[in-house]
């Protein structure tokens, strides 16, 4: 059974009004998603109060330790040595959060221990996938 590797991080909101706050957020890798990670903010922050799930390339938030990543609704930079940008861009505007480097760095090695970089083909379940694409499963 492949475990699923939680880790609560916590964000610095960067919004238009005086001052970043801060707020909970948790990063979530499934083995049995080996390509995906996700990031959960709770409904306090969102502008109607429902919890936000974003899904995104476990890859991404990788390179962006090192340099801008991303051309799509999620990117990823470094911001100096100890901090990590991520902005999420949807219908509603952008949001952007700051997390420290080193708790990215962690989740990332437990993720990489669970699935290492290069072996998530193995851990996919591509017939239950096609067979849920296709409405037989």
């Amino acid at each position: 059974m492949n475990p699923v590797i939680d880790q609560a991080v916590q964000v610095r909101l960067i919004a238009t009004a005086p001052g970043p706050h801060a707020v909970p957020a948790m990063l979530q890798y499934q083995p049995a998603d080996p390509l995906a990670v996700r990031m959960s903010f709770p409904p306090e922050i969102s502008l109607d109060g429902s919890a936000v799930d974003w899904s995104f390339a476990r890859e991404l938030l990788d390179e962006g330790l090192r340099m801008p990543a991303g051309r799509g609704d999620v990117r990823v930079r470094p911001a100096g040595p100890n901090r990590t940008v991520m902005e999420f861009h949807a219908d509603e505007g952008i949001a952007l959060v700051q997390l420290r480097t080193t708790d990215v760095r962690r989740f990332l090695a437990r993720s990489y221990q669970a699935v290492p970089a290069g072996a998530e083909s193995a851990h996919l379940d591509l017939e239950s996938g096609l067979a849920e694409l296709f409405g037989t499963a």
